[in-house]
């Protein structure tokens, strides 16, 4: 492969003040995310510790192998919404090794609001099952939740992916062969008994965890018995009286060494392999991505000059570089493992269509996972490209990207709008990962475009009846809507409603790849399948 030769002008004004304005939005950004791992009320924290508990995050720091990366998912669920009550939803998930084996971990966090769940944690703790179901990655659950939080009940139980959805992702998984062990460190309660009781194996910790279907409240109102949660459902009465828990132990500590010790006998899978190649720092600084980002989006930039500070010694072997070049293509090293990149240039033609499902399909054929890097306002419009076919063209991108069954992996570096953001494989064509970057906004289209179509559309319905609208009501109209797109575009409107599975610093960006990789690794990859191209 041929190193990128980069064009940039790393001491140049424009470069330089790209950078300074780039780490003022990560700032923010990392600020707002120390808020939200410090979120909960000092006075819950407190509680928690004095019981002898650990925070959730420590029990995962020490369930992992020492000295390996946790990638942590949606750390800012629920960001911005219910008045910052539930920082990260109240959940933790996230990938980590136990002793070698990629693993998906989801902890409850009891110093929020007693771990319960309202809609942002349920669809976050079911991401994180789906996850597991397409990677064959073992689960370990650190049970310490209340359950449902009732106040907010009618949205979170009875749909198609509500609570209960936890229950039959785990009947899933066990169908499929993958390992789930049951950490019980609390409060077990309701629907929340059946996780321990639907994984392989459980451990619950003595004096502090209980499970039972009814808690003792409801265990009273329904038929009058007095009964204390140890009683109704201790670590003492599951281990040695219902069986329901397999092992006791002391404290959280103990419990996390008997898990790690599970681990040990667990099956290694056949894993899917790949040409790994000795790994290599990119040739150029990664931190100077932070003067190339884009801020302002009706600014160029080339994906190549991204791509250089991302892969391995900055080569990268280009397929099809001189023929549509608004859509980038071609293969990469990412920590020695074989990746193939689609990354925007500006809007998809009918030619960059062609071109995307073309090489789409080589990584198919050659079982090499898929990076998208978006930066797209979408497919080119007018009468021109409508007579040209660019529908058809754009059905044959968009029919590769959906059948494409190898790993793909999306990361949202600029904009990503309209039917760009499904080409381009967003949350609705089922990547493995998908992150967004902290300068980053997504929807349908543009705010400046948005008020165009629907300042127009409102002109034409006053039209109709013999109205019109003087300057000042519509400019008051596009401040409106600019407002609103603004606001709905923003990466925290998505990150909190997990539209996106969290935004990251972009040096991050190599080393969150190459862990999205490994994990995708530990089951075959299918062979390959596609439908019926509109020619």
């Amino acid at each position: 492969m041929y190193r990128i030769e980069s064009k940039i002008d790393v001491q140049s004004s424009a470069f330089k003040k790209n950078r300074e304005e780039f780490l003022k939005i990560l700032n923010e950004f990392k600020s707002n995310l120390e808020k939200v791992r410090h979120g909960a009320p000092e006075k819950a924290v407190s509680r928690h510790k004095e019981r002898g508990k650990l925070l959730a995050r420590e029990r995962i720091d020490l369930l992992i192998d020492p000295n390996t990366p946790f990638l942590e998912l949606s750390p800012m669920a629920a960001f911005g919404e219910y008045g910052n009550q539930f920082p990260s939803a109240g959940i933790i998930t996230g990938i980590g090794v136990i002793h070698g084996k990629e693993t998906l971990i989801i902890a409850n966090d009891a110093t929020v609001k007693g771990g319960t769940y309202i809609k942002e944690t349920i669809k976050k703790h079911v991401r994180a099952q789906q996850i597991a179901i397409e990677n064959c990655l073992p689960c370990v659950y650190m049970v310490d939740s209340g359950g449902i939080f009732l106040p907010e009940q009618s949205k979170v139980f009875a749909d198609r992916f509500n609570f209960g959805r936890f229950f039959y992702n785990q009947a899933r998984l066990s169908a499929m062969g993958v390992p789930q062990i049951a950490i019980v460190m609390g409060s077990c309660t309701a629907g929340g008994a059946y996780v321990p009781a639907m994984s392989d194996e459980t451990i619950i910790v003595k004096k502090q965890g209980t499970i039972f279907i009814g808690g003792p409240p409801l265990v009273k109102a329904a038929t009058g018995e007095v009964v204390s949660p140890e009683d109704l459902g201790g670590a003492d009465v599951h281990t040695s009286i219902s069986g329901v828990a397999d092992h006791l132990a002391e404290n959280d500590q103990h419990a996390i060494q008997i898990c790690r010790n599970i681990f040990q006998t667990l099956e290694s899978k056949e894993k899917q392999r790949l040409e790994i190649s000795p790994v290599e720092d990119p040739f150029y600084d990664p931190e100077e991505i932070y003067g190339l980002a884009p801020i302002d989006f009706r600014k160029p930039v080339d994906s190549k000059e991204i791509i250089a500070r991302m892969v391995d010694g900055s080569r990268f072997h280009e397929f099809k570089a001189r023929y549509a070049p608004t859509l980038i293509t071609g293969f990469a090293n990412i920590m020695g493992y074989p990746v193939g990149i689609l990354a925007n240039n500006g809007v998809l033609f009918s030619e960059s269509s062609l071109k995307g499902a073309h090489f789409v399909e080589l990584c198919q054929s050659r079982k090499i996972p898929i990076l998208f890097m978006q930066n797209i306002t979408g497919f080119i419009v007018g009468k021109q490209y409508e007579h040209g076919g660019i529908a058809k063209d754009g059905a044959k991108f968009v029919h590769a990207v959906a059948n494409a069954d190898v790993p793909k992996f999306t990361v949202v570096f600029g904009g990503s709008f309209g039917a760009g953001n499904y080409a381009m494989a967003g949350r609705a064509y089922d990547p493995r990962l998908l992150f967004m970057w902290p300068n980053s906004r997504i929807s349908v289209m543009g705010g400046e475009q948005a008020s165009g179509v629907l300042i127009q559309v409102k002109e034409e319905q006053l039209a109709a009846s013999g109205k019109t609208m003087n300057p000042e009501e519509r400019e008051k109209l596009r401040a409106e809507i600019l407002k609103k797109y603004e606001e709905e575009g923003s990466p925290y409107f998505s990150t909190s409603r997990l539209w996106d599975d969290g935004i990251i610093d972009p040096v991050d960006t190599r080393k969150i790849i190459a862990m999205g990789i490994a994990m995708s690794l530990n089951q075959k990859f299918p062979d390959m399948k596609n439908g019926v191209f509109r020619m």
